[in-house]
C-alpha cells in the first residue's frame, strides 16, 4: 500500500510534454529576437525597435517625440513651434485646410506608423510638463497571426504653463490595422485617427519690458500681463485612411500586375473662442480691441469647418529586373466652409469654398542593390490647375556611406485660409482668389562616416503669407499677401560627432540665406546645437549611463510673430529676437527595456538676461527641472 502511494504521488508530479499555448508564447518571447520587432512606413520602409540609449535618442525625447532641431518650442509644452529651418516646411500640390501653427502636433498620413511582432509590445512614454499636469504617450500591438497587426495608441498631455491663459490640453487617437494574405497577394494598412488640440491663447506680453528688466517681482510669472485672458483655440480632427494593393497574376513572378486604391476622408473643425474682447496695457486702464472693431463685443465663437475625400486607383507593372511603373487617378475633394455669409457694410463674404480635383499621373521605382530611386509625375485634368514633380534617388556606397538627391516642382493650389476667412473681428474677413504658388526645390543629402551634409536651394514664385498690414504694438490686422516674385533660398547643414574614449562631442551647424527684395521669408543666418557628453555603464554594467550639457543657440533675425485667430504665423519688421544660448543639463540611463531621462532644461536662464523669446512678445520658459521614461514591454 505505501509503495503504491508513493507511485502514484510520482505520476501527479510529471509534466505533459504536450506544451500549452501560453508556454509556447513565453519561449517565443524568449527566443525572439529584436529584429523581428518591426515599424513600418505607408512608404514600406521598414526599421527595427531600437530599446538603446544614445544622444539622439535625447533629441528625440519630446512631445512630437522626434528631433526638433531648427524648431523654436513656445514657453508651454503643446503649444506651437517658431520654424527657425525653413527647410522644414513639406510641399504638396493639394490645397490644404490652413492654421498651419496648429498642426505642429496633428498626426498625419505618414506620422502613422504600422508595426509587425514576434509578441505583443508595449511602449509607454511619460514626461513632466510645466505645470500642474503630465505628457503621457502610451502604445500596445500584437500580431493575431503572422500577416495580422493591430496597435491602439493614446497621447495625452495636459499643461497649465506658467504665464496668464496658456493651458494646453491635447489628445492624439490612433488604431491601426496592417494584413497581408500568406501568398502576399493582397495587402492592406489601414488607421483611424482621433485628435483634439486646445489651447489657451493669451496673445502674448503687452509690456515686454516688465519680464527683460528683471524685476523680483516679475519673476512669479503670473503677474506679467497679456493680452487675452480667456481666449481659446481649438483643432480636432478625425481620419480614415487605408491603402490596399491586389496582384492581380495568381503567383510571384518576373513580372507581375497590381491594382492599388488609397482611400482617406479627413474633418477637421477649427474653433477661436474668446469671451472678453477688449484688452488694456498696463496702468492704463482704457479698454481697447487688439485685433480691431468687432461686430460681437462678448462670447466670440468663430469657427471653421473642413471635409476632403481623397482617392487614389493605380495599376502597377512590376519588372524585378527594371522595377516599378504606375499609372494613377486622383480624385480629390473638399468643402471648407461657415454656417453662412457674412456682410460687413457693403461687402458679402461667401460661407464656402466647394470644389473638386481630378489628376492623371505616374509613378516609377526602382530598388535594387545599391539604388534606390523613385519618380513621381501627375497633372490636373480638372479646372483648378495643380501640377507635381517629385524625384528621389539614394546610392548606398556602404552601410557607413550614401548620398541621396531630391528635385520638387510643384504648382501648389493656395491653402483654403488664403482665399476666405470669416471672423468676428471686421479685419479678419476676406474673400480672394490667389494665384497658385510654384515652388522649385533641390535637396542634396551625404551620410558620410565622416560628416553628414545636407544641401538645400529652393525657389519660390507667387508665394503666399501673412502679414500685418498696419503695424502697431497695440493691435494685430493680419491678412493674407501675395508676393509678385521670386524669393531664393539656400541652406546648409553640418552634422558630426567626434568621439575620444567615453566622451563625445556632438556638432549640428545650420546656414541658411534668403535673396529677395522685401523681408518676407525670415529666417536665422545661423542655427547651431553643440553637446559635450559622457557614456559609460555602472554598477556592474546593470545600467547604461549618459549625461552631459546640450547648448542651442540662433542668430538675431525678425521672427514670425503668432496670430491666434487665425492659427497662424505672420511677417513683422518691428522687433528681432536671438542671440541668447540655451543650456540644459541632463543624466540618462537605461536599464534593460527601460530609458529614464531627467533635465534641467534653461539653467542658464537666471544669470544670462531676459531676453530669450520664443517669439516677439512670448518668453521662451524659464530655468525648470523635468523628468520621465520610456519603457518597452514584451509581453
Amino acid at each position: 500500500m505505501s509503495i503504491y502511494s508513493q507511485e502514484k504521488g510520482k505520476e501527479s508530479q510529471r509534466k505533459s510534454l504536450v506544451k500549452t499555448a501560453e508556454q509556447k508564447a513565453k519561449e517565443l518571447a524568449k527566443k525572439a529576437p529584436i529584429t523581428s520587432y518591426k515599424i513600418i512606413s505607408l512608404q514600406r520602409d521598414t526599421i527595427v525597435l531600437d530599446t538603446t540609449l544614445s544622444i539622439k535618442k535625447e533629441y528625440d525625447y519630446n512631445y512630437l517625440r522626434k528631433d526638433i532641431f531648427g524648431l523654436m518650442p513656445f514657453p508651454n509644452e503643446g503649444q506651437t513651434y517658431t520654424t527657425l529651418n525653413f527647410g522644414l516646411n513639406k510641399f504638396t500640390s493639394f490645397p490644404e485646410f490652413g492654421f498651419k501653427a496648429k498642426h505642429f502636433n496633428y498626426l498625419e498620413v505618414n506620422d502613422i506608423k504600422y508595426y509587425s511582432v514576434a509578441t505583443p509590445l508595449t511602449e509607454l512614454y511619460f514626461k513632466t510638463v510645466m505645470e500642474q499636469g503630465q505628457n503621457v504617450d502610451a502604445l500596445i500591438t500584437l500580431n493575431t497571426a503572422k500577416n495580422f497587426n493591430f496597435s491602439i495608441a493614446f497621447k495625452g498631455l495636459r499643461s497649465l504653463g506658467k504665464y496668464i491663459n496658456q493651458l494646453s490640453s491635447n489628445g492624439n487617437f490612433r488604431f491601426t490595422t496592417s494584413y497581408f494574405t500568406l501568398n502576399n497577394r493582397y495587402a492592406l494598412n489601414f488607421h483611424y485617427t482621433g485628435q483634439d488640440l486646445l489651447n489657451g491663447e493669451n496673445g502674448g506680453l503687452t509690456m515686454p519690458e516688465d519680464f527683460e528688466n528683471e524685476d523680483p517681482a516679475f519673476k512669479n510669472r503670473p503677474r506679467l500681463q497679456v493680452y487675452l485672458t480667456n481666449a481659446k483655440s481649438f483643432l480636432k480632427g478625425k481620419r480614415f485612411f487605408f491603402d490596399h494593393s491586389f496582384r492581380i497574376n495568381t503567383k510571384d513572378a518576373s513580372n507581375n500586375l497590381f491594382i492599388t486604391h488609397q482611400f482617406n476622408y479627413e474633418h477637421k473643425f477649427f474653433e477661436f473662442n474668446q469671451v472678453t474682447t477688449t484688452s488694456t496695457i498696463g496702468t492704463n486702464t482704457t479698454p481697447f480691441y487688439r485685433f480691431g472693431d468687432t461686430s460681437q463685443t462678448t462670447n466670440i465663437i468663430d469657427q471653421t469647418i473642413y471635409d476632403r475625400l481623397y482617392n487614389k486607383v493605380g495599376l502597377i507593372y512590376e519588372n524585378k529586373t527594371i522595377g516599378k511603373f504606375q499609372f494613377f487617378i486622383e480624385n480629390f475633394n473638399y468643402k471648407y466652409f461657415y454656417n453662412t455669409e457674412k456682410t460687413i457694410a457693403t461687402t458679402t463674404f461667401p460661407n464656402q469654398l466647394k470644389a473638386t480635383i481630378n489628376t492623371v499621373g505616374g509613378q516609377y521605382d526602382y530598388r535594387k542593390k545599391k539604388w534606390n530611386g523613385t519618380i513621381v509625375a501627375s497633372n490636373s485634368i480638372s479646372t483648378q490647375p495643380t501640377r507635381n514633380f517629385d524625384a528621389k534617388l539614394t546610392y548606398t556606397i556602404n552601410p557607413k556611406n550614401s548620398i541621396s538627391f531630391q528635385y520638387q516642382n510643384i504648382s501648389k493650389l493656395p491653402n483654403h485660409n488664403y482665399n476666405l476667412n470669416q471672423s468676428s473681428y471686421n479685419e479678419y474677413n476676406w474673400y480672394h482668389n490667389f494665384r497658385n504658388e510654384k515652388i522649385n526645390n533641390l535637396v542634396v543629402n551625404a551620410n558620410t562616416q565622416w560628416l553628414s551634409a545636407s544641401l538645400q536651394v529652393t525657389s519660390l514664385n507667387d508665394h503666399l503669407y501673412f502679414k500685418d498690414s498696419i503695424p502697431n504694438s497695440q493691435q494685430q490686422y493680419v491678412k493674407p499677401e501675395q508676393f509678385n516674385g521670386t524669393i531664393n533660398y539656400i541652406s546648409l547643414k553640418l552634422a558630426k560627432e567626434i568621439k575620444y574614449r567615453k566622451w563625445a562631442l556632438d556638432n549640428t551647424f545650420l546656414y541658411q540665406k534668403v535673396a529677395k527684395k522685401d523681408t518676407i521669408l525670415n529666417v536665422p543666418e545661423l542655427t547651431l546645437r553643440n553637446t559635450i557628453y559622457y557614456s559609460d555603464y555602472v554598477f556592474k554594467r546593470a545600467m547604461f549611463l549618459q549625461t552631459g550639457i546640450i547648448v542651442n543657440y540662433f542668430t538675431k533675425y525678425y521672427a514670425d510673430d503668432y496670430n491666434p485667430i487665425l492659427g497662424e504665423f505672420f511677417v513683422q519688421k518691428t522687433k528681432q529676437i536671438g542671440e541668447f544660448p540655451m543650456l540644459d543639463f541632463f543624466v540618462n540611463a537605461r536599464v534593460k527595456q527601460t530609458r529614464i531621462y531627467l533635465k534641467a532644461e534653461h539653467f542658464n536662464s537666471g544669470f544670462s538676461g531676459s531676453k530669450y523669446y520664443s517669439a516677439p512678445n512670448l518668453p521662451y520658459h524659464d530655468f525648470m527641472i523635468r523628468f520621465g521614461l520610456v519603457w518597452n514591454f514584451f509581453q
